[in-house]
């Protein structure tokens, strides 16, 4: 009997045991349960933060990229402004003559001649620059080395000249082309003028001044070029031949003597009395 109730009695303990196992399993699994999710929520959590910085900084890299580009485009901005201010400073320039033209001439035309308005005073209106190609009608390339010798001189493209109607003595017909001339007005023109009274004219050979009896009355003065090669942008190895010229200066003053006046204050070498 007090071996059937010890045989009882382990009975019930290993029975207890086997009991109180499966519920020590189950919490030892709830607890990693817990500590398998934590550590994700942690993860998730470093992950989400990371990310976050990782957008930040791409933000901020971005918002400097974009300051950087607004700098240098702004500072483009500037250099361009900069650099049309500049051009258009350079391009405002006045003409030499013109601005002795304003500053002296006009006061002195208008004590001697006694004008009570500043626009009486003659000034001047255009240059016309003219050659004359006659050997055009055997030689055709004479008309081309006429016009490439005009845009030389005066940095303008020439019209060429046509004949108005036949003439059968000379074999001319009418609309060939005889001639070339080139219109100056502005800056072109007191540019030409300045060259052709400073530079130009004092490289004629045995040159003592330009004749005083070259007005047409109105108030307009015609000078003859036997060379077009005493201009210095004229290369003596590149011309064909040696061709004259006529420069005509037309001015707004009614008299030849006020024409004449108006010339000489603008430095034209005429010849001494």
């Amino acid at each position: 009997m007090q071996r059937d109730n010890e045989l009882k009695k382990q009975a019930e303990v290993e029975s207890t045991k086997s009991k109180s196992t499966p519920s020590k399993t189950k919490a030892r699994a709830s607890k990693e349960t817990e500590k398998a999710t934590a550590s994700k929520v942690t993860k998730k959590a470093t992950a989400s933060k990371v990310t976050k910085k990782a957008t930040a900084s791409k933000v901020t890299k971005k918002a400097t990229a974009s300051k950087v580009t607004k700098k240098a485009t702004a500072s483009k901005v500037t250099k361009k402004a900069t650099a049309s201010k500049v051009t258009k400073k350079a391009v405002h320039t006045r003409p030499r003559l013109q601005v002795k033209y304003r500053n002296e001439a006009t006061a002195t035309l208008m004590e001697e001649f006694g004008y009570s308005n500043v626009m009486e005073v003659p000034r001047l209106q255009k240059m016309v620059v003219n050659i004359g190609v006659g050997e055009a009608l055997t030689n055709g390339k004479a008309l081309e080395g006429a016009t490439k010798d005009l845009i030389t001189i005066t940095g303008q493209k020439p019209v060429i000249t046509r004949a108005k109607k036949d003439i059968a003595e000379y074999k001319l017909r009418k609309g060939v082309g005889i001639g070339a001339c080139v219109t100056l007005r502005g800056d072109r023109m007191y540019h030409l003028l300045d060259r052709l009274c400073n530079v130009s004219l004092s490289r004629i050979r045995d040159f003592r001044g330009v004749p005083r009896r070259s007005f047409d009355g109105r108030g307009n003065y015609s000078i003859g070029i036997r060379e077009q090669v005493i201009f210095p942008e004229i290369d003596y190895n590149d011309i064909d031949k040696i061709r004259s010229l006529q420069v005509t200066v037309t001015t707004t003053a009614k008299t030849d003597r006020e024409a004449m006046r108006l010339l000489e204050l603008l430095e034209m070498p005429f010849e001494r009395q």
